[in-house]
This record gives C-alpha cells, structure tokens and sequence, in this order.
C-alpha cells in the first residue's frame, strides 16, 4: 500500500456525515485537547464590518439553522450512543472518524462534565455570539432497524433519543428547537410521533440508506398523512452517504423517492439538496446513474415540487461538491422560496472541509472575503458558516435573505 492510499483511506474517515477524500490532510484539525478559551479577544473593525453585512436585511426572528446534530455518548444518562467500533483499535479508521467530529465540537470522551455536557455547552457558546432571536434546531437521531422492524445495533453509527434532544432543546427555549426521528417501520411509529408531537417537536428527521427506511413502503402511508395533518416538515437526506454507512443502501437516497411523501401531501426537505453522488433516474425504462443534484432540481421543477419541496443548504459548499451545484443554488432565483439555512454542525469546525481558494477559483468569493472568513472560522465556525452563504455569489446572484428565514417553514412556533 502506497503512502497516496493510505493518506485517501485516512482521509475516508474524517467526514462523519458527509464523503471526504485526501484532500483532507492538507489542512491542519482543531482538537477538543485544547479547547479554545472562552475568553476571546474581540472581534476587530474588518470581522465586526463583515458581519454586519450578514445580518444586514435579515429577519433575526426568522434566522433558524434547520440542521444542527446533537451528539453524545450517553455518560449523562441522555441514551445516546456510538458505535462500538469507534472505540476498537481494529477498526482504526472509525476511531479517527470520532476523534475528528469529537474535536470539532470541543466535546470528547472525559472532556470536563462529561462529553454529553461539552458538546452542548460547545453549541451555545458558539450560539452566543449570534444576536438575539437566531435559534438552532437539533436533531435526534433515531436507530437503524431491518424490514421487519427489528433494531440493527450493527447498522447503528450513532444513536440520538428523542427525549434527550426535546430535553435539551427545553433548557435553552430562546436558543434551541428540536427534530425527531422516529424509525417508521417501528410498530409504535404512529405512537411515538404524538409523543414528539406533545414535547414540541417541529419535524421529523430519516437518513433512509442508513437507517434502512424505503420511501415508497406502503407502511410508511400511515404515518405520511400524519405528517401531512400536523403540516410538518419531513426532512430527507437524499444523494450518496458514506459516513454514517449504516444499512449500506444507496439506492434509497434517490431524490426521485420524494415523491412518494410529496404526493401524500407531506412538505419535505432534501438535506443537502441531494448535492452528493448519484442516483439511478429512475423515470427512465433503463435508468441510469445521474447526479443526484440533477434529480433533486427535476423534483423542484415539477408540480408537487413548486408547492410542498425545500432543500436545506447546509454542507452544500464543502470542498466534494461540484462547482455546478455551487452556482446553480445560487442562479436559480427562483428556487430561494424554498431553500433554507442549515449548518450541519459541527462540520464547520472541521477545517479541511471547506477550501475557500477553491470557492475563489470557481469565482463565487473576493479575495478580501475570503481572508477575513479564514479569521473568523477560528473565532467561531457557526458564525463562519453563515457569513461563507451571505458572501457566495454567481454572477452576481447571491442568496436571497428568505434563504435566512427559515423559521416560516415550520408550522409550529418555538416558544
């Protein structure tokens, strides 16, 4: 094995939710062993002026990030887990894979409270740098389970429980909103949807090739026209996932399976606008593979699409995305209704993911964007993320600000 290989194959494992390749090792990674300090120097006449330009003609009411994981290890007694196999030296890249995402987040295992505490607390530092009224809605996660309903520990990279991110979510209510994710192949599915509905969730969050969840199920009928009464969103990770492999099922990442919800009435969101990887088309006699980003904009361009389709924006302009999907979000005009801020925390804090000369190089950043986004990713990769979408542009189209109002979406307010 070449020294290439083994830099791809290391590479391989630092996206924890997103495919990444040896690029990675190019640039150096924050780690949780020291963490940075809470006391920061402030923020000086360039970053202050460059944020401002970001808030500029936002409704700060509205500004929700729709896509925020939240992680721990269960040493809370929150119920979440991680794989077994990221703890077990034979399994080496797994253990880099946790390492990285756990430093991102200035959270990992004997981190001072406990990592399930740090990761929190990590979150609503960074939170607090935001002005009042931002809010962040945090994803459960639920366990993989097999066509008969049965869990699949083996399938299973992480687990979130719902009653810890509604629990979480309930001690900050200014800054935080939660997402269940309720298995539907659960015999209870229907059960537990009420129970997320009554501790205030406002969405319910798959990742079909992971959790092994098949769109167009007829069991899945059910809890579709539920969702559809309570008008929340359904939101979908669609396109390739390699990250969190889980059941290994590409296949049903395709966009084209959206229609299935969208015909029952369900709004869904594509997490990531479906901008990684292929899918086969499968409106085709033969289908063929086609990018996955291409099958995405063929749903936002039909009927159901128009009225009940989102895609969040959030990982879109990492360094494996193509420069077609950077400047098509950002040309098609008509598409800003329905897309929406998210961030994917805590993968803004992995550096190697975003190479900003590569943004620089498909014309989207200035020069002088560029440098004073280098500066604040170090001061606080959240606010990072959001000044990156405020400043990208394509021919001279950047997003529009109802990108940032995201909270319109949800049916159901935040109190």
């Amino acid at each position: 094995m070449n020294r290439r290989h083994l830099l791809c194959c290391g590479g391989a494992a630092l996206g924890f939710f997103t495919s990444l390749s040896s690029e990675l090792q190019a640039a150096p990674l924050r780690s949780a062993d020291n963490p940075p300090s809470t006391k920061r120097a402030p923020l000086d006449s360039e970053l202050q002026a460059l944020l401002a330009r970001c808030w500029q003609g936002l409704a700060l009411d509205q500004l929700w990030d729709v896509h925020t994981h939240l992680l721990g290890n269960g040493d809370s007694g929150s119920g979440c887990r991680l794989s077994a196999s990221m703890d077990q030296w034979w399994h080496p890249l797994e253990m880099l894979r946790k390492r990285v995402i756990t430093s991102a987040a200035c959270a990992q295992p004997g981190s001072q409270g406990g990592m399930d505490q740090a990761y929190v607390q990590r979150l609503l530092q960074l939170a607090a740098d935001f002005p009042a009224g931002a809010r962040w809605l945090l994803y459960a996660f639920d366990e993989a389970l097999d066509e008969h309903g049965q869990a699949r520990p083996d399938w299973t990279t992480f687990q979130t429980p719902d009653s810890y991110a509604a629990v979480t979510a309930q001690s900050q209510p200014e800054r935080l909103g939660w997402v269940a994710s309720i298995h539907p192949y659960r015999p209870d599915a229907l059960e537990r949807l009420s129970e997320a509905e009554r501790r205030g969730a406002v969405a319910i969050k798959w990742l079909p090739s992971s959790m092994n969840i098949y769109l167009r199920d007829h069991r899945l009928r059910p809890f579709y026209d539920r969702l559809a009464t309570l008008q929340w969103p359904l939101i979908v990770h669609c396109g390739e996932e390699h990250a969190v492999p889980g059941a290994q099922r590409q296949d049903l990442g395709n966009p084209l399976l959206l229609r299935e919800p969208l015909a029952h009435g369900v709004r869904v969101i594509a997490a990531h606008c479906a901008s990684l990887g292929q899918a086969l088309d499968l409106d085709h006699a033969r289908p063929r593979p086609r990018p996955a980003f291409e099958l995405f904009g063929r749903l936002m361009d039909e009927a159901d699409g128009r009225t009940r389709l989102l895609g969040d924006i959030s990982a879109v302009f990492q360094f494996n995305r193509a420069a077609e999907v950077w400047h098509q979000l950002l040309r098609r005009e008509d598409w800003h209704e329905r897309l929406l801020h998210g961030s994917d925390y805590p993968l803004p804090a992995v550096r190697p993911l975003h190479q900003l000369g590569q943004l620089r190089r498909a014309g989207l950043l200035d020069e002088r964007d560029s440098a004073a986004l280098q500066r604040l990713r170090d001061f606080n990769p959240l606010l990072f993320d959001l000044a990156l979408k405020r400043c990208v542009r394509s021919g001279g189209q950047r997003f529009s600000p109802r990108v940032f109002a995201s909270a319109r979406h949800f049916a159901r307010p935040l109190s």
